[in-house]
C-alpha cells in the first residue's frame, strides 16, 4: 500500500510558500448527488494514518475528520446534481475546486491537486497524477471531501429510501442500478446521465 508523503510540502515550504493549499473533489462518477471539493492546510499534520479515502474504511475516514476537521483550516465547496447536469461533469469539477477555495479563511499562496482535466489559476500550483495516493496534504483533502459527501448521500437516504443511497453513495452500483430500473431517476440524480443507465 502506497503511504501518502509529505515530501512535497516539506520542499515547497523550504521554498518559503507558507500557505500551502491542498484540494481534493469526490463524487465526479457518481450518476447522483453532488460533487464535493475540500481545500485544506495541512501543513502541520503529519502523525495520522493518512491514506487515499478510497483505501480507508468509512469508520477510519469518520474517525480521522473527527480529529482533524476542529484543528486544521479546511473549507468545502459543492456542485449540485442540477449543475451538472446543465454544465457538463469537466466544468463542475473545476467549479467546486473554485467554491472551496474562495470560502477558506487564509490565503493560499501555493495550491496541491489530484489531476484534474483543464485546471488553471492565477496562483502557482501542481497537478500530480494519483495525488490522493501520493501527498499527504492531497489524501487528507480527499478523506474530508469524502467524509462530507457521503454525510449528504446519507441525509439524501432519508429522503429517498428506495434508492439505497447511503450503501452506495449515489455510484453506480448493481443495487443502484436495479433500484433506478425499478423506480425510474429520483430528484437527485444525474438526468444527464441517464442514457448511460441502459
Amino acid at each position: 500500500m502506497i503511504k501518502p508523503s509529505f515530501k512535497l510540502e516539506r520542499k515547497l515550504i523550504k521554498s518559503g510558500y507558507q500557505n500551502i493549499i491542498a484540494l481534493d473533489e469526490v463524487g465526479r462518477g457518481a450518476l447522483a448527488g453532488p460533487l464535493v471539493a475540500v481545500a485544506v492546510q495541512a501543513t502541520y499534520v503529519k502523525k495520522l494514518p493518512i491514506r487515499d479515502s478510497k483505501l480507508l474504511s468509512a469508520k477510519q475516514r469518520e474517525s480521522i475528520f473527527n480529529e482533524l476537521s476542529q484543528v486544521v483550516v479546511w473549507s468545502a465547496g459543492l456542485v449540485s446534481h442540477q449543475e451538472i447536469d446543465r454544465y457538463g461533469i469537466t466544468k463542475a469539477n473545476l467549479m467546486v475546486i473554485d467554491r472551496a477555495l474562495k470560502k477558506l479563511k487564509v490565503k493560499p499562496d501555493y495550491l496541491l491537486l489530484d489531476k484534474i482535466h483543464s485546471f488553471n489559476h492565477q496562483l502557482p500550483f501542481q497537478t500530480i497524477v494519483k495525488g490522493d495516493q501520493k501527498v499527504f496534504s492531497i489524501a487528507l483533502a480527499s478523506i474530508l471531501a469524502k467524509v462530507v459527501r457521503d454525510r449528504l448521500m446519507r441525509d439524501f437516504d432519508q429522503r429517498y429510501p428506495a434508492y439505497g443511497f447511503a450503501s452506495h453513495k449515489g455510484y453506480g452500483t448493481k443495487d443502484h442500478l436495479e433500484a433506478i430500473k425499478k423506480h425510474g431517476l429520483s430528484e437527485i440524480h444525474r438526468w444527464s446521465y441517464r442514457l448511460n443507465l441502459v
